[in-house]
């Protein structure tokens, strides 16, 4: 069984850039700005041959617990609760300072292997800094530039005296005592297959969770987890990464990543802000499910809009929550109204599944758990050929394509190209003549004919090759 590494330290010290270098991706946004960090981060890390799992944490800091360093730092120890290993990191061109030494001094009484990071030592002036580490009592400092990939052998040497042999290559035996036994549970899919297989209830979901900023969204994933695992508070932008995190429903894996607020553009000024917001898209185009957390006392204005159209140009399965449901007053009369400017104001997302919930008090989670599977199963529809051309015979004899130029456009055949999301191919006799109009019936008639209603769907026009398009007429 691999072992955990928390990554901790006083603020823009490196933490991040070290844990981008382990898991081998710019997972965690870095910048000059110290307190970038605020929530703890957990990702798969690689050092050479140590498997092992990796925390960020917010940079540590005195505060008192009710102001937002003093959360930060309360979710930085519970990093600590929860490592096997300790990596405590200073800026060694900086050298130690008092906040070093208190920061030490707790990481010492966790009785938890500490291994003293000297990072930013490729400078001239770290020499100093060094010399300066013993006093902190905790071993050894390690040289080490995370953002130059220097002293990372020393480190490795380090953390495996610090943990022992045992524990620290655990991963790696275990992965070769079955690398050598053949995979026999894999299927190989014919491409000539008309049916896709049968939608897998089993497998995990990817999800991202998006809105503005302050509607709740860290807050609604800690309801799902049943723990303060997100930092949240009423202050608006406390998120900045992308944060991902694994739990169970009904048997069934969700990955979700919760992402920072999205203003309007126009005010997205500062730096820091357009590093999360692109975090943010990011974790979105790589979701299957979206969940678009919108405060119900001011839903669907402006900006929700904008998201939400995103989310289906991306080619995303979108669910609707209306969180912050205990403020409203007249419940019913708010959800008809809700549901009605769904409706209205997002045509090209019909159906689309608007659930009301609260995540303080945890109401309405299971019906969003409902809408979230159902419409991952649309997402994944598939439909035969057959039953799509029998539909389509059906569609033109009642309402046939418009003529143009006083020429009839016909109409061949039609066929499901892919799903995630649902798209089709149409066969048209001339594809640049058929009108949008007549494109949007033919996909509202799919949506409630099959059932395909919630999900972005993909219309393509094409038109047959004829062998004697570019032949010169023959007298």
């Amino acid at each position: 069984m691999r072992f955990t590494a928390a990554i901790i330290g006083r603020p823009n010290v490196g933490k991040s850039t070290l844990f981008n270098r382990l898991v081998g991706q710019k997972l965690a946004l870095v910048d000059d700005t110290p307190g970038v960090t605020r929530d703890r981060r957990v990702h798969d890390a690689k050092l050479y041959d140590l498997y092992f799992s990796v925390i960020d944490t917010a940079g540590l800091e005195e505060a008192s617990e009710a102001s937002l360093e003093g959360r930060m730092r309360g979710q930085t120890e519970l990093a600590m609760d929860e490592a096997d290993l300790i990596l405590f990191i200073y800026d060694a061109k900086a050298g130690v300072t008092p906040t070093d030494r208190s920061f030490a001094n707790l990481a010492r009484r966790t009785g938890k292997p500490v291994v003293l990071v000297a990072n930013k030592a490729e400078s001239r002036l770290a020499d100093a800094g060094m010399t300066e580490a013993w006093e902190l009592g905790i071993g050894d400092p390690v040289p080490i530039s995370a953002e130059h990939g220097l002293g990372l052998p020393d480190l490795r040497e380090a953390m495996i005296a610090a943990l022992g042999d045992d524990v620290a290559f655990a991963e790696r035996d275990a992965r070769e005592a079955v690398s050598d036994v053949p995979d026999l549970s894999v299927t190989i899919d014919d491409p000539d297959a008309e049916e896709q297989p049968a939608y897998d209830d089993t497998k995990p979901i990817r999800m991202a969770v998006v809105g503005r900023p302050n509607a709740g969204k860290s807050t609604l994933i800690n309801a799902w987890l049943g723990e303060e695992r997100l930092l949240t508070g009423p202050e608006a932008g406390i998120t900045r990464d992308s944060i991902s995190v694994e739990f169970e429903v009904n048997g069934r894996t969700l990955r979700v990543y919760d992402t920072a607020g999205m203003r309007r553009r126009a005010r997205v000024q500062e730096k820091l802000e357009k590093l999360s917001v692109s975090d943010g898209l990011r974790s979105m185009r790589f979701a299957e499910v979206v969940v678009i957390v919108l405060d119900a006392t001011i839903a669907l204005e402006k900006q929700d809009l904008h998201i939400v159209d995103l989310i289906g140009r991306e080619g995303r399965a979108p669910v609707i929550a209306f969180n912050k449901w205990d403020l409203v007053k007249n419940k019913q009369e708010k959800l008809a109204e809700l549901r009605e400017k769904t409706e209205r104001l997002l045509p090209q997302l019909r159906g689309i599944r608007a659930v009301p919930v609260s995540a303080e008090t945890e109401r309405g989670l299971d019906k969003l758990f409902d809408a979230i599977f159902h419409t991952h199963r649309i997402w994944n529809m598939r439909i035969s050929t057959g039953k799509l051309n029998r539909w389509l015979e059906g569609i033109i004899a009642h309402h046939p394509p418009p003529a143009v130029s006083g020429r009839r456009l016909k109409i061949r055949y039609i066929t499901q190209a892919k799903t995630r999301p649902p798209g089709f191919v149409l066969s048209v006799s001339r594809p640049d003549a058929l009108p949008e109009s007549y494109q949007r019936y033919l996909v509202n008639n799919l949506r409630e004919t099959f059932g395909i209603g919630g999900v972005p769907i993909r219309l393509n026009l094409r038109t047959s090759d004829n062998p004697f398009a570019n032949r010169a007429r023959k007298r």
